[in-house]
């Protein structure tokens, strides 16, 4: 028998023959079918019972998944009407924000039109007081002018009236300073008896003026006192300096103490009155 016949004979007792189908089952291990079969049907039944769990996961999942697509589609509506209303009042806004912008368009227009009122009458105001400050300018210098000519019209006056005074006051404080002391000699001298004389040096060392020159001075002595007498027309704050510094050359050259030192005029000057005071001279005047 060939093995293609002898597989088709075999297939069909399989097939047709219980009996013949257990006793090959035992040849070939039923035991071990059954047994594998078991731990199969084991395997199958933790299989579903896995499949199972996974199932009521998946649908604890899908609920859970169910109520955050609830959540997200609620909060999608939200964010829909929310945006709904930040339209409507970012467009409220853009409305006011351009009516505001034509506001201010339309306020600074207006200024525009001040500012430019405004410019013109201070233009207008600047050729005013340019005007104004060129007449003025021309004045002051007609005035400045006048009084340039008034000044040096003063000016040659009272140089002028100095001359003149200068010329009479030399001549009149040279007569009066000699009528002075002609009458201090003849009253002084003659009636009471006192000498009277006038000292002359030659100072060279400049100790009186700074520089080397002539000193006089008019002495009156009576029972060993002396007193040095100055008689001038005017003094001045430096005569009294002057004056004292004649004293002091004339205590050295001549070795004499001095009992008083004095001016005799008929003008002398407060600051020189003060000095006098300081210094210690005595002034007799008018």
């Amino acid at each position: 028998m060939q093995a293609k016949e002898l597989k088709e004979t075999l297939l069909h007792l399989l097939e047709t023959d219980k009996e013949f189908r257990y006793a090959v089952a035992g040849l070939i291990g039923l035991d071990d079918i059954r047994s594998s079969l078991k731990r199969l049907e084991e395997a199958v039944a933790l299989l579903a019972e896995s499949q199972i769990r996974i199932r009521d996961k998946l649908e604890e999942h899908d609920n859970k998944f169910n109520s955050i697509l609830e959540e997200i589609k609620s909060l999608r509506e939200d964010m829909q009407e929310g945006f709904r209303r930040h339209d409507e009042e970012i467009k409220s806004l853009r409305e006011e924000t351009n009516n505001l912008r034509r506001d201010m368009q339309e306020g600074f227009r207006r200024h525009d039109e001040e500012f430019a009122r405004v410019w013109k009458s201070i233009e207008d105001m600047r050729r005013d007081m340019q005007e104004g400050f060129r007449r003025h300018d021309e004045e002051f210098a007609r005035v400045w002018k006048s009084i340039e000519d008034m000044r040096r019209d003063m000016q040659e006056g009272f140089r002028r009236l100095d001359t003149k005074i200068s010329a009479l006051g030399s001549r009149w404080g040279i007569e009066t300073e000699q009528s002075v002391r002609e009458a201090l000699k003849g009253i002084v001298g003659k009636e009471l008896g006192y000498t009277i004389e006038e000292w002359n040096t030659h100072d060279y060392e400049g100790y009186v003026y700074g520089y080397p020159s002539n000193v006089q001075l008019d002495v009156v002595m009576s029972d060993g006192k002396v007193i040095l007498l100055e008689v001038t027309s005017h003094v001045k704050r430096s005569d009294p300096f002057v004056l004292k510094r004649k004293a002091e050359l004339y205590r050295m050259k001549v070795g004499r103490e001095i009992s008083k030192i004095m001016f005799i005029t008929p003008f002398i000057d407060d600051e020189a009155r003060d000095a006098c005071r300081v210094l210690g001279i005595e002034v007799y005047t008018a």
